[in-house]
């Protein structure tokens, strides 16, 4: 068992996962490391991620835990077959963890669902409308950081553009289509580019106008990221401490739960587009 470098987010989340196989199969450290044939120190350091473990190794544990689910175990080994470090990595030391958390966690997503209420979602930002948003960040940013921030969250958009993009739906509330960050051509110019994103086969866009009145989850940033197997789908929450990832299986389904009754007050496809571009009209 190999050290890693960097403490990522998806490596503590394959630890995690071990840790709650084990659990789960009703075993302690001390007896599952020697049925897996290791010892305990070494299982707490793959459990806690401070230890790589091999795709073999991940197998043997899910076989003595009596875990069944192949999807789930398959999806297990190749979160341990990564070697190599994503390009979000460069901004390690530059930006705080939590954007590097992000970043990693849309680009390994199957699918993403979010939703927003007082902001345009990052991976539907223009350059123009990101510098704009990050200029208003407290405390003040310089010039510098501001402008990593931009081209770290233009590199994340690579997931929507990239030849086998992941699906996207995004619920985007009135009131964020309103602000005028940047002035009224930033304003509009952001309004064109979501149009012509949603017009693309893999990306949905749904407006809830202030017409819908409340509704579940308002006020609240969501992303809910789909992974291979549906123990490892991962919540994002935008708080303003710094991001926030879920996987608690009632955290889950809290948020899946609340993505759907968004949905459902949302105006159509079709009708949001036709909502969106009289807005732009507007300005």
């Amino acid at each position: 068992m190999a050290a890693r470098p960097a403490l990522t987010a998806r490596r503590s989340r394959l630890g995690a996962e071990l840790r709650k196989l084990r659990e789960q199969a009703g075993m302690t450290a001390t007896e599952a490391a020697k049925r897996v044939g290791t010892s305990s120190g070494q299982l707490s350091n793959v459990e806690s991620a401070r230890f790589g473990v091999s795709p073999e190794r991940v197998r043997a544990m899910a076989r003595v835990y009596a875990c069944s689910d192949d999807a789930y175990v398959n999806a297990l080994a190749a979160m341990a077959i990564e070697r190599s470090s994503g390009w979000w990595e460069q901004y390690r030391g530059i930006l705080p963890t939590g954007l590097l958390d992000l970043a990693e966690f849309e680009h390994h997503a199957v699918a993403l669902r979010t939703a927003y209420t007082c902001h345009i979602p990052g991976l539907l930002q223009t350059p123009d409308h990101a510098r704009a948003v990050f200029g208003q960040v407290v405390p003040q940013l310089t010039p510098p950081e501001i402008e990593h921030r931009v081209s770290h969250r233009i590199k994340r958009q690579d997931v929507i553009y990239r030849a086998s993009p992941v699906t996207y739906s995004a619920v985007i509330h009135e009131a964020a289509l309103r602000m005028k960050f940047g002035g009224r051509d930033a304003a509009r110019k952001q309004l064109e580019h979501i149009l012509s994103m949603s017009s693309q086969s893999h990306i949905t866009v749904s407006v809830i106008p202030f017409d819908a009145g409340a509704y579940p989850g308002s006020g609240q940033s969501v992303a809910y990221g789909l992974g291979p197997a549906p123990q490892l789908d991962t919540v994002h929450l935008d708080q303003s401490h710094g991001p926030v990832l879920l996987d608690a299986e009632h955290q889950l389904l809290k948020y899946r739960t609340l993505l759907d009754r968004m949905e459902a007050v949302a105006l159509t496809p079709k009708k949001s587009q036709n909502f969106i571009r009289r807005i732009a009209q507007e300005l």
